[in-house]
């Protein structure tokens, strides 16, 4: 399987984990002009702080050689995804909170850390 497509299935899986876990998937591989691209876009109706618009980082790693996948989304990347949220919310709507999370497919096992950053 190509990289492309690897990617995707782990996309696809992380998102069907999410939906599990209660979260409403409203969009995937979002892209944001010359910015760079959300992964998944969803609502968390189950937040304490109530609706909440969550920008969901995917990482997969099949081996722990270079480190957990959630390592990988460094201030760097965390910038990037900041501002593509900006830009997502320039276009669409939403009075309330919004998340940034992670989800980290490390060796087949999920791990999603809420408010990664």
């Amino acid at each position: 399987m190509n990289k492309r497509r690897l990617g995707g299935y782990y996309e696809d899986a992380a998102g069907n984990y999410l939906v599990k876990n209660g979260l409403t998937i409203l969009d995937k591989n979002v892209r944001c002009g010359r910015l760079g691209e959300i992964d998944l876009i969803g609502i968390d109706t189950t937040a304490i702080s109530g609706d909440t618009l969550v920008f969901v980082e995917i990482k997969y790693r099949s081996s722990d050689r270079f480190g957990q996948g959630v390592y990988a989304v460094d201030a760097t990347k965390q910038k990037t995804i900041r501002r593509c949220a900006e830009y997502y919310l320039k276009s669409h709507s939403f009075d309330g909170f919004i998340r940034f999370d992670v989800v980290s497919i490390d060796d087949g096992t999920v791990t999603w850390i809420r408010d990664a950053f």
